[in-house]
Parts: structure tokens; sequence; C-alpha cells
């Protein structure tokens, strides 16, 4: 069964992630997919200062923890 959607794609700019939501993409799961790009998944915990921007939409990812 799939899940639904609770937040419209890239609403945002700047997101804050856990190392519990890794692996990361965007969008994230909880992002409906339909109006937003292709899946991409980003190595967060491989980038320096634990950052990293989605080169579809430019979201910027965080990692937290």
């Amino acid at each position: 069964m799939s899940q639904t959607a609770t937040a419209p794609a890239n609403a945002e700019k700047r997101y804050t992630v856990h190392r519990a939501d890794l692996p990361l993409s965007c969008p994230l799961p909880s992002m409906a997919l339909w109006n937003s790009h292709p899946r991409v998944y980003l190595p967060i915990e491989d980038a320096p200062g634990g950052d990293v921007q989605c080169p579809y939409c430019g979201s910027h990812f965080v990692l937290a923890d």
C-alpha cells in the first residue's frame, strides 16, 4: 500500500534531516512526487559540513545529528 503525501513537493527551500531519515532523497517521502522532479538520492552523510543541495529544485538539506 502506498503512503499518501502530506506536504506539497519542494514547499520549503531548507530542510533539517536526521540520521534516522537516511538515505536522503529529494523530494522527501512525505512530499507529493507527482508535481515535482524525479527522485534523486543525496549523499548528505559524506558531504562536508553535513549539507547538500538538490540539483533539480535547489532545496537545501542540513544533517542535524
